[in-house]
């Protein structure tokens, strides 16, 4: 696979993530080991990774998960207009949400990615840096897991709860802040192709806005 392949078809996998295969530790410990060649800020390297593979702790933040998942579903969706290409993905969006959200607890590793710190009350530059420096890790992440035959989606949703699982986890959460959710799981069905975007054209501007 060469670069381009591996960016443009790394895709959030929802509905087929494999729920019933187990993932060794050594393929999550070898993408964590390339996420953290990621850029961070100052070189503060202050990410920490929670794997979690404990049943009864999967089911609880995926009960947290799901709840979360259906308040924010309640709100409503974006509407699209006229040939906008999220229009006609947003049924299948949906539908994909709502299987994760429903199966949540049942994937067989959650990688939660923490950083060092956090931003209540800070101006945005603070803010900025400090997702900036777990972000980029957590998609090379994403990529490294791809490489090896794994699905993953980068999800935010459980942080309505993210106190409570902190405290369930052993989080200081005082001094790190969880940034995503990512489940992790072998994929099934054929392999992953890009999809089509908003065209250049009105998204890309040079010089002034």
């Amino acid at each position: 696979m060469t670069p381009d392949e591996l960016l443009t078809t790394t895709r959030s996998v929802r509905r087929r993530l494999d729920l019933t295969r187990a993932v060794p530790a050594e393929l999550i410990r070898e993408c964590i080991e390339v996420a953290v060649q990621a850029p961070t800020g100052s070189n503060r390297q202050g990410w920490q990774w929670l794997v979690v593979t404990d049943p009864e702790k999967r089911r609880f933040i995926g009960e947290r998960y799901r709840d979360s998942w259906y308040t924010y579903a309640s709100a409503g969706r974006p509407e699209y207009g006229e040939g906008d290409p999220r229009q006609a993905q947003a049924p299948r969006l949906y539908t994909s949400a709502r299987y994760l959200a429903d199966h949540m607890a049942e994937v067989p590793v959650m990688v939660i990615p923490c950083i060092e710190g956090r931003v209540e009350g800070s101006p945005n530059m603070a803010i900025a840096g400090l997702y900036g420096s777990i972000i980029p890790a957590a998609w090379s992440f994403m990529l490294a897991a791809r490489l090896r035959g794994l699905g993953s989606a980068y999800t935010t949703l459980h942080l309505r709860s993210e106190q409570e699982i902190a405290e369930a986890l052993g989080i200081p959460y005082a001094q790190y802040t969880q940034a995503a959710l990512l489940p992790v799981a072998y994929f099934t069905g054929e392999n992953f192709r890009p999809v089509e975007r908003i065209p250049l054209e009105r998204i890309t501007r040079w010089d002034h806005w």
